[in-house]
């Protein structure tokens, strides 16, 4: 069991004037904030846990002699027997790197964060904000020792928003932080909307790509409205980025190609952001590796008639001749295209020439597939239909892609 000792005693300074409300005290330990939190007068209930038997055991001996009303302690894996939300969570996590002797790692579960000390605690925050009210407040202590940088990449990444109370030198060159952590105002709004469990998935040059389940059930009024769940995709502005109003954009174009069957299906946006309906399968260029012939020119077909939608509604998507992350083929072999954040209006739209060029530049992948491309007569064809936009020029494009 994991003893007090000056990391404890920094956080508990905080829990004595944050904590408020219903309290989770996460990797308890000896207690020490579960019962420090329980003295604040703006407590009700503290639930403490611990993965340590012998910490629960303790501390359940200590509640029952010592007749500590409203604390409950339980055995859990960080969240795994915990059930509901609170108001006030407190997390002082083993924060160090794994540390070996020789070849041999050095298990001790009240000091390691895993391999890199952060491991645990992004685990943390990838789960915390199921369990956290939407004005809730998290206390957390971790040391300079776990990568202070990562720490708050992983704040951000959940959607969480962080205020530094202190920092404290130690010896040997270590500071301690605790951070207060609340759920950002986006965060707070999607979960308004029933998206839960968000968790970042990647980022692109304008926006940050999150991923959540939205549960539609709860937009029938009925009382026996069944669970209807769907994973969304969350675009969401990045900080950075000059752009502007293209979220806004990307929403009104989703909202006009969805009725031709283009794009992921939208749901709802709003300032910065957007959600749709999340598409599972790979990239166009990962996909065709392991595709045969037949399946490839299927695909190829499928976008090419896709972009000349698109250009018979004189618009132009933009980035159709390098559409490496812009295309996702499922399982099905069915095609969605992304990204439509700079879509536009246009005189002179250009989706299937793009397009055309993108498979002159996939000649020698093609080839591997037994698909012929006559890269000169193929740029000639997309020439002649730049000139006139037709269904006939259209169709001796299409039919210029053969094994």
């Amino acid at each position: 069991m994991y003893q007090p000792a000056e990391d404890s005693y920094l956080l508990q300074k905080h829990v004595k004037k944050y904590a408020f409300g219903r309290v989770l005290d996460l990797g308890t330990g000896s207690g020490i904030q579960a019962l420090t939190a329980i003295k604040n007068k703006e407590v009700r209930e503290v639930v403490a846990v611990d993965v340590n038997k012998n910490a629960i055991e303790e501390l359940n001996n200590k509640v029952k002699s010592e007749k500590i009303r409203k604390v409950k302690v339980i055995f859990s894996h960080l969240f795994s027997n915990v059930r509901n939300k609170f108001d006030t969570i407190i997390f002082n996590p083993p924060y160090l790197p794994q540390d070996k002797v020789g070849k041999e790692i050095i298990e001790d579960a009240a000091l390691y964060g895993g391999k890199h000390g952060w491991e645990l605690s992004e685990f943390f925050f990838s789960e915390v904000s199921n369990y956290l009210v939407a004005n809730g407040k998290i206390l957390f202590l971790f040391s300079s020792l776990t990568n202070k940088k990562k720490i708050e990449e992983i704040i951000f990444e959940n959607l969480l928003e962080f205020k530094e109370l202190i920092q404290e030198k130690q010896p040997m060159f270590e500071t301690l932080y605790v951070y207060l952590i609340e759920k950002s105002k986006l965060l707070r709004e999607l979960e308004r909307k029933n998206i839960s469990s968000i968790k970042y998935l990647t980022h692109g040059k304008r926006g940050n790509i999150f991923i959540g389940i939205l549960d539609k059930s709860k937009f029938i009024k009925s009382h026996f409205a069944r669970k209807n769940e769907v994973k969304v995709g969350i675009k969401v502005k990045r900080e950075e980025s000059l752009a502007v109003e293209r979220m806004r954009n990307e929403a009104n174009w989703l909202k006009v190609l969805n009725r031709k069957g283009i794009g992921p299906k939208f749901v709802f946006s709003g300032k910065d952001y957007l959600v749709y309906e999340f598409v599972e399968g790979e990239f166009v260029l990962d996909w065709i590796v392991d595709r045969n012939g037949k399946e490839v020119i299927g695909m190829l077909t499928k976008v090419l008639e896709q972009c000349f939608v698109m250009d018979k509604l004189m618009v132009n998507k933009e980035e159709m001749h390098r559409p490496h992350k812009h295309i996702i083929v499922d399982r099905f072999n069915e095609v969605t295209m992304l990204d439509f954040e700079r879509c536009s209006k246009t005189e002179k739209p250009k989706n299937v020439t793009q397009f055309v060029e993108f498979i002159c530049r996939l000649k020698e992948e093609l080839s591997r597939k037994n698909i012929n491309v006559d890269v000169e007569q193929l740029r000639k064809l997309s020439r002649i239909y730049k000139k006139e936009i037709s269904l006939g020029n259209f169709n001796l494009i299409k039919s210029s892609i053969s094994f």
